[in-house]
């Protein structure tokens, strides 16, 4: 798929990683669509963006929502042939902490955003791209997850937030081959430790820290680099039903 031909719509697309391959996919030429809870941010991204994006307020926990913002986005792009999703939560807390056991509702509502969000998402955009017009070798639409390095070394305090993107990970060679009828492709990027907003106001020692942790090169990866991994992703067609690792080499310790 050539990036000026993609009409693609991004959950948690105001900020972090989302709002990277916005930009980047626009860069490109292709004609964006950002989902997200916050309007003010939303707006403000597309808004800088320029014409060729446009915001929906989409919480991709409700179904009914994300049916709504995918179509309302395939209208306003003219198509809809990608989807990425990065809308996430941390979801951090020890299942037995010093203050007592995690409430079952703090891991619930990270699965629900996190995993649940991406299913809902991932769904939705299959229901629409299966009717695009084939292109070459029959393909309709990408569909990119985001998981995490936690899917495979969770650190203590991330039960929650492991399980949910262990899901994304598990889920994505399935719908891939499920979605092969359609022409639909289904991938996933699991990040490393990468500056976000979440990372912002972080002590400095502690940055350092961080940075220190990963081989090579030692520092956070920037969103850019993992915008750049979605467009490689959806310019090889013959990348399908795997999770790429975008870590700089590193392991997570135990704690």
């Amino acid at each position: 798929m050539q990036l000026d031909q993609v009409r693609a719509a991004i959950s948690g697309g105001a900020s972090g990683l989302g709002l990277a391959t916005a930009q980047y996919l626009a860069a490109h030429g292709a004609r964006v669509a950002l989902l997200d809870v916050n309007d003010e941010k939303g707006q403000a991204a597309a808004s800088d963006i320029g014409q060729d994006a446009h915001y929906f307020r989409t919480d991709v926990t409700s179904e009914e929502g994300v049916v709504a913002a995918l179509a309302a986005a395939r209208t306003a792009m003219g198509g809809l042939n990608v989807v990425v999703s990065c809308a996430g939560i941390l979801g951090a807390g020890r299942v037995l902490g010093r203050e007592g056991a995690m409430p079952l509702e703090t891991f619930a509502r990270t699965v629900g955003v996190n995993l649940i969000g991406s299913f809902n998402v991932a769904k939705a955009a299959a229901g629409l791209m299966q009717s695009n017009e084939a292109g070459e070798d029959g393909e309709r639409g990408v569909i990119v997850n985001t998981a995490s390095i936690a899917a495979y070394e969770g650190q203590i305090g991330q039960a929650a937030y492991s399980a949910s993107k262990g899901g994304v990970v598990a889920m994505t060679l399935p719908m891939a081959r499920e979605f092969a009828r359609i022409g639909v492709r289904v991938m996933t990027i699991a990040p490393g430790v990468f500056h976000t907003p979440m990372v912002d106001g972080m002590p400095e020692a502690v940055y350092e820290s961080l940075c220190a942790q990963v081989p090579y090169p030692s520092r956070l990866g920037q969103p850019a680099e993992y915008a750049a991994t979605v467009g490689f992703i959806l310019q090889n067609r013959y990348l399908n039903g795997e999770t790429i690792r975008v870590d700089g080499a590193i392991r997570l310790a135990p704690k």
